[in-house]
């Protein structure tokens, strides 16, 4: 029997309402959310994904900001417009889109931006309030991961998590995310040995490694909950995950697809991080004369 498809866009789509409506309520307290996107060069993916999280905000009544310096901008330019973002009331969340060019730091680029206003939640502050179970803004797309499992009733406690993938955006955080909800969690990597033999003991397996045809039904079990991460382009050019989707839909329980599954869920934590920011602003009272 075929997996169960687990339909990111739909499940993007209620959350994106629920957003829209609290964004209304928050205008009629005159607070209206503020994003901040910042991109360096001309990077096509890159382009296409602010273009995607511009979208989002304007379908949600939020107020976004398009920033675009050229890949030649120098460092310290950089900076010093995430400083003057950070004192922008206006703005509640910063994002500088990534990858950026070799000779800027991008740890330096992240730290820059305050805390209060790291919607991408890749602060080291953020990542450590995270890693200890204190409320803190979630990196989007492992956010986005949990939100799905958790429509659809697919519980965590006490089960297996393999992570294949270890970066800090997402392998990392999302083996933390299940962590803090009583999984136990595996994470696999390019020096994993026999990574069948571990990736076979999942009851939920993420792939986030970025690599064609990474899993196939033989690094599978019967029933298992399988979330592509993935975002690769095959020989002919269409988008796809690191799951052999066709293969494994016929011995997964659950599976999500490549487009349509965790991507939209990603700007759409995003939205909500971004709302969440807002909501955490403290109204300023008015001194009477």
């Amino acid at each position: 029997m075929a997996a169960q498809l687990i339909d990111g866009k739909q499940i993007a789509k209620n959350k994106q309402e629920e957003i829209a409506k609290e964004v209304q309520e928050l205008k009629s307290r005159n607070i209206i959310p503020g994003l901040a996107v910042i991109l360096v060069g001309n990077n096509p993916a890159s382009r296409t994904y602010v273009k995607s999280k511009e979208k989002a905000c304007l379908q949600l009544g939020m107020h976004s900001v398009l920033i675009e310096f050229p890949a030649t901008i120098c460092e310290d330019e950089l900076l010093a417009k995430i400083v003057e973002l950070n004192e922008d009331h206006s703005i509640h969340g910063i994002l500088v889109q990534l990858p950026l060019p070799n000779h800027i730091n991008e740890k330096k680029v992240i730290e820059t931006i305050i805390p209060e206003k790291d919607v991408d939640g890749f602060h080291p502050i953020n990542i450590g309030r995270m890693m200890t179970g204190q409320d803190s803004f979630l990196p989007c797309t492992p956010y986005g991961v949990m939100v799905m499992l958790e429509e659809m009733n697919i519980s965590i406690s006490g089960k297996h998590v393999v992570v294949v993938g270890r970066s800090n955006i997402v392998g990392k955080p999302s083996g933390q995310l299940f962590l803090n909800e009583n999984a136990t969690v595996t994470y696999c990597h390019s020096k994993t040995t026999d990574l069948k033999a571990i990736t076979k003991q999942a009851d939920i397996l993420i792939a986030a490694v970025g690599k064609v045809d990474l899993i196939t039904a033989d690094h599978i079990k019967e029933g298992a909950v399988v979330i592509d991460v993935g975002m690769n382009r095959n020989k002919e050019g269409k988008l796809c995950g690191d799951v052999s989707f066709d293969e494994v839909k016929e011995k997964a329980g659950y599976i999500t697809p490549v487009p349509g599954g965790v991507g939209p869920m990603t700007i759409t934590m995003l939205m909500y991080n971004t709302l969440k920011s807002a909501k955490n602003v403290k109204p300023t009272i008015q001194n009477s004369i």
